[in-house]
């Protein structure tokens, strides 16, 4: 019986052994798979099964089940992979969207905060108008003077033989009486000492008080130089022509931009030597040493004028000609009309060209220009500036 019994026992305990084993077998090859799986590789091994595994059927069953799931898992893997593969494109496009909404209302927040500033900006712009309210309003005023009186001399010149006589005697009255008015309004500060290269009086210890200074002598100059234009202006054509007007005009204008080059070094000069924020001997070096910088690019700008202010002078005595005087038989030939001014020719000049043009208006003409009206032929080598009687309209503060 005992025997009997151990028979039938024996199959179970078989039976158990083999079913141990079999899901030994099972969770080695689970763990081994999943380690693979976790990794990120795929590894396809062909090996040898268990003898245990391999004798028992049952083990074979759980064996297939195994990898029916586990070859079910990598292919849910590498679909996955290839989802993920996908969708790369859509992340960056994504980043690059986070990326400008970022800057957007990164501008949105600056374009807010500027809004919200704007008030306050108005306030300390008026307050800051307010301390400077006498030099803008003089600023503005001297602006307009210059604007009117350089637009009324240019159109006095255009007209030539027919410029009103009266308009430029009020030109001249006018720019004198301003100039006057200016320096009678502020003779306490001395302010005409600049023109003749001395310092005023006035503490100017600030950059404003500077630029006060150098400002106002710069519009002073121009208005006495064009009055003196206006005093041109005022000479009969049978004492001056018109075309000896025009070069009186070019000097005075290089003449009259080569002095006020110069006239504000003094005062610089005194502004920057009189730099002493840091202490005494820091303050002189540093003081110096911009002064004489100054000096340096002042002195470049004198040999660059100076060699203008030569070329003007030389076309102001040799007085050079586009072309000779015209015959009556060769103005006969266009029928004694100049085809700038559509009239009969008035002292009429032939160009090199072989073509034919009022004196006055070929020399009003190459004021502008270098070559012919009609063929366009270079006929000057340069322009003959300023001869219109215009004033340089260029700030020189420095």
């Amino acid at each position: 019986m005992q025997a009997n019994c151990s028979q039938l026992h024996s199959p179970s305990g078989a039976a158990g052994s083999e079913d141990a084993s079999a899901s030994q077998c099972v969770q080695t090859r689970l763990t081994g798979e999943a380690s693979c799986l976790y990794s990120g590789d795929v590894h396809i091994q062909i090996n040898s099964m268990p003898k245990e595994c391999a004798e028992n059927p049952s083990s074979r069953n759980v064996r297939s089940g195994v990898h029916g799931c586990t070859h079910g898992c990598v292919h849910s893997r590498l679909r996955s992979h290839s989802h993920n593969e996908a969708r790369q494109p859509d992340d960056t496009e994504m980043e690059s969207g986070d990326h400008g909404s970022s800057s957007f209302s990164e501008f949105r927040y600056l374009f807010k905060w500027l809004q919200k500033g704007v008030p306050y900006i108005l306030i300390l712009g008026v307050k800051l108008v307010m301390q400077h309210i006498t030099g803008i309003s003089l600023g503005v005023g001297l602006l307009t003077t210059f604007i009117y009186a350089n637009k009324s001399i240019v159109n006095q010149v255009f007209l030539r033989e027919r410029c009103s006589k009266i308009q430029c005697a009020w030109l001249l009255v006018f720019l004198a009486g301003s100039s006057v008015l200016l320096y009678y309004t502020f003779h306490s500060q001395s302010l005409y000492y600049s023109l003749i290269f001395f310092n005023p009086t006035l503490d100017y210890s600030s950059f404003w008080d500077v630029l006060w200074i150098v400002g106002i002598t710069d519009f002073i100059l121009k208005f006495l130089f064009m009055g003196l234009k206006c005093l041109i202006l005022l000479v009969p054509s049978f004492i001056m022509p018109f075309k000896s007007k025009g070069y009186w005009y070019m000097v005075l204008e290089e003449l009259c931009q080569y002095y006020r080059t110069f006239v504000p070094v003094p005062v610089w000069f005194r502004y920057l030597i009189s730099y002493g924020e840091f202490g005494n001997v820091t303050g002189w070096s540093l003081g110096i040493l911009l002064a004489l910088l100054y000096l340096i690019l002042k002195l470049l700008d004198f040999f660059g004028h100076l060699r203008t202010f030569r070329q003007v002078l030389r076309i102001f005595f040799t007085r050079p000609s586009h072309g000779v005087a015209a015959s009556k038989r060769q103005c006969s030939d266009v029928d004694d009309i100049c085809s700038i001014c559509q009239a009969e020719f008035q002292k009429p000049i032939l160009l090199t060209c072989q073509h034919i043009f009022c004196e006055e208006c070929i020399t009003l003409w190459f004021n502008r220009e270098k070559t012919c009206p009609l063929c366009r032929i270079v006929i000057s080598d340069h322009i003959n500036k300023w001869q219109d009687g215009a004033t340089s309209s260029h700030l020189q503060i420095y």
